[in-house]
């Protein structure tokens, strides 16, 4: 049986989408004090922004997945990025 969505369907009852581009950034902290990184998302073409402060491991790493997966998708409720797709039955 099939389910019926809520309607009407808004910008706000899209759980999840797709990243279309991002940008790292760097913000300096006080004198003697570290910086902040921060990473924007832009999903659905610039339907929806998601800015999020990262630690210098976090945007090293991510900075290595973002520029090697195919597809990104960005699930706005969990604050998760997920890497790709796989259909099942493959490795």
């Amino acid at each position: 049986m099939a389910t019926t969505p809520k309607q009407p369907v808004t910008d706000d009852s899209i759980v999840v989408r797709q990243l279309s581009h991002y940008q790292f950034s760097w913000v300096a902290g006080k004198p003697g004090q570290s910086g902040t990184y921060t990473l924007q998302l832009v999903l659905d073409q610039g339907a929806w922004e998601e800015v999020l402060t990262l630690e210098p491991y976090d945007a090293r790493n991510l900075q290595a997945l973002l520029s090697s997966a195919g597809t990104v998708f960005y699930d706005v409720r969990r604050r998760t990025l997920m890497f790709g797709t796989t259909p099942a039955g493959h490795r």
